[in-house]
């Protein structure tokens, strides 16, 4: 509720083929959060804009979106849904663990592991 309909306008439909483009670039085998997906169109705050893309994306369509997990690594769909179930098996087709429906994020070094090697 409160929740507007995705309109298509020109700049809608930008957006996106932006996060088409950004969520084929996530390799198998390794998962992205919505927020992240959507921070990499230009939407840093945007998780639910992205989850609601995906959502609405029409049955059939072979686009990765096994990949996108809540920011935390778990499985956005209820436990035991056939969405939940068939993410589960899509990722662990490409390696991915799975454990109790969640999957572990990258963690990216800070700067200073980088630079300095210390933790």
């Amino acid at each position: 509720m409160g929740e507007t309909a995705m309109v298509a306008t020109p700049e809608a439909d930008a957006a996106l083929t932006e996060l088409i483009a950004q969520l084929q670039a996530v390799p198998a085998g390794t998962v992205i959060s919505y927020g992240a997906l959507a921070a990499r169109c230009g939407r840093p705050r945007g998780a639910r804009w992205a989850a609601r893309c995906l959502a609405q994306l029409p049955d059939g369509h072979r686009l990765p979106w096994h990949r996108v997990v809540r920011a935390d690594g778990r499985i956005a769909f209820p436990v035991g849904s056939t969405g939940y179930k068939r993410q589960c098996q899509l990722l662990r087709k490409e390696g991915v663990k799975v454990d109790r429906g969640r999957v572990q994020i990258a963690v990216r070094p800070s700067l200073d592991q980088l630079i300095f090697g210390v933790d």
